[in-house]
């Protein structure tokens, strides 16, 4: 049979199991409330498709916007390959001061760890192509194989809460979200898509890469709150709490897991990261494109450059499984109580994709996704861009940070 997607790795496969796994966590939520779930079928195109949908949004009538800034891209170093991230500006302005305003001639004669290696200390983002020997044979490999795809952890006691009767699954249920980019926006975009209340957090003067937002925003409010009172007063009222920042950053901030667990008992939070919670890289930051290189994906086959995914896979199938992950622990919280964490990161969502196999790379029938494609009205203008696959509810558009007050409604 044709591949849906190109590459050797198996991206459709995984999308349309992430999603299917998805739909069924919100059908079951659905029923323990006393809904009727219908049956559903997984399209592997629509669900492929879903893994891309940055490509899909546009402003109706507007042409497509480059996904890269200028200066992220791969790299030939003088022993191999590295990719840098600079779409967002200081990550721009930490590559400039490692390597000049044209990293190239820099980048070409250095070893790629070494480019990697001072990249990092300025600030920035960078990945070395690595081999997956090279990559099982390290630290931070080794123990992100040994990690669970989703890890859960009691964070302390709380009385059950169950949810009332409902005939959406996730009606009611308050989500904030703490993050930024591709698989934290993604998970609460599907959480909205079943019904949350989903309002999405921006630091004061914290970056924010619009195009993006005009993707994963779907069905959210946003808003601006410091890392203060305003956000200890949302907390409170949350049941979910999504955040993507590296590790122990945010608890130096007195907003870790635990301190949350305080704030909000039987809350459940959702940590999303790089390279796992585990290892030596458990606090490198990293981007999907950077972590397929450092893990092996982008070197396969022995082929003389790098060749990335098809898709952010990393982001987003650690997006659906963070979704699917929370749905499971309300389930679970309804009856047992409890205020839990729930870990995932792309690195590991890069060694399930792995684990599925590989498929035949000279055989490829891409899909038509027009039949998935709508438009929709948001802050940015009339939205052409692709429908979350089994959604319960049909999501308003994106807004603009700051749109709405840091409160709940």
């Amino acid at each position: 049979m044709a591949a849906v997607l190109p590459g050797p790795y198996r991206v459709a496969e995984m999308a349309a199991t992430c999603v299917a796994m998805a739909t069924t966590a919100a059908h079951s939520l659905l029923s323990v409330r006393g809904g009727r779930p219908t049956p559903f079928t997984v399209h592997i195109g629509h669900a492929a498709e879903a893994f891309r949908s940055e490509r899909h949004t546009r402003v109706v009538g507007e042409a497509p916007r480059p996904l890269w800034a200028p200066l992220s891209g791969d790299y030939r170093a003088a022993d191999g390959w590295v990719r840098l991230h600079g779409n967002y500006p200081h990550h721009a302005a930490a590559i400039r001061r490692a390597l000049g305003a044209d990293p190239t001639p820099e980048v070409a004669r250095r070893p790629a760890v070494e480019v990697e290696d001072v990249v990092l200390a300025e600030g920035g983002a960078a990945g070395a192509m690595r081999t997956r020997e090279d990559w099982l044979t390290t630290g931070p490999g080794a123990a992100i194989r040994e990690e669970p795809l989703v890890a859960r952890e009691l964070l302390g006691d709380a009385s059950p809460a169950p949810l009332a009767p409902a005939d959406v699954p996730l009606a009611g249920v308050r989500v904030l979200d703490l993050t930024h980019v591709i698989a934290g926006p993604v998970c609460g975009r599907v959480l909205a898509a079943h019904g949350a209340d989903v309002l999405h957090v921006t630091p004061p003067q914290w970056p924010v890469l619009l195009d993006l937002v005009r993707d994963t925003d779907f069905g959210k409010r946003q808003c601006i709150a410091d890392l203060g009172d305003e956000l200890r007063a949302l907390v409170a009222g949350a049941d979910v709490v999504i955040e993507s920042f590296r590790p122990e950053s945010l608890a130096r901030k007195g907003f870790g897991p635990a301190d949350l667990a305080v704030m909000r008992p039987g809350v459940i939070v959702v940590s999303i990261d790089a390279y796992g919670h585990t290892g030596p890289w458990r606090s490198r930051r990293g981007f999907d494109s950077i972590v397929q290189m450092s893990c092996g994906i982008a070197a396969h086959a022995g082929l003389d450059r790098p060749r990335p995914l098809p898709a952010q896979a990393l982001d987003h199938g650690t997006g659906w499984l963070a979704a699917q992950a929370v749905m499971t622990a309300l389930r679970r919280r309804a009856t047992e109580g409890g205020s839990w964490h729930l870990r995932l990161s792309l690195a590991r969502t890069g060694e399930w994709l792995h684990d599925l196999g590989r498929q035949d790379d000279g055989d490829v029938a891409e899909v038509d996704p027009t039949p998935w494609l709508t438009e929709t009205a948001s802050d940015f203008g009339r939205l052409t861009h692709l429908r979350v696959p089994h959604a319960s509810v049909d999501l308003p558009g994106p807004r603009k940070p700051g749109r709405d007050p840091a409160t709940w409604w």
